[in-house]
């Protein structure tokens, strides 16, 4: 395994320095703007959890103001997509914050 030459990464309340070559380093996200790996994912996960949370919330307006130009089945599709995704990402958000808590906790 190679050496890096120390690049520093700041953590919650301790400096770390990437010093492995397989260390998650700063360099990309600084370069590019963007996100990547587990942050990455993420995002885009939540991203179309909004999607399908505005898809339901339009669908259910367009009902409400012209009920012939929607289906009603589409509306609770949509609704149901809506609300299995929000528990999901919930779900994901509790579980993360769980192992965040088992991790400092541990000693």
């Amino acid at each position: 395994m190679e050496l890096l030459t120390g690049t520093a990464v700041q953590g919650n309340t301790v400096a770390l320095r990437a010093t492995q070559q397989g260390h998650f380093g700063i360099t990309e996200q600084e370069t590019t703007g963007e996100v990547s790996g587990f942050g990455k994912m993420l995002m885009n996960s939540l991203q179309e959890v909004s999607s399908y949370q505005n898809e339901a919330s339009d669908l259910s307006v367009q009902a409400l103001v012209n009920p012939e130009s929607v289906e009603a089945h589409d509306v609770t599709i949509a609704m149901a997509k809506a609300n299995l995704s929000l528990s999901i990402a919930k779900n994901v958000v509790d579980r993360v914050i769980q192992g965040y808590k088992d991790i400092t906790n541990l000693r």
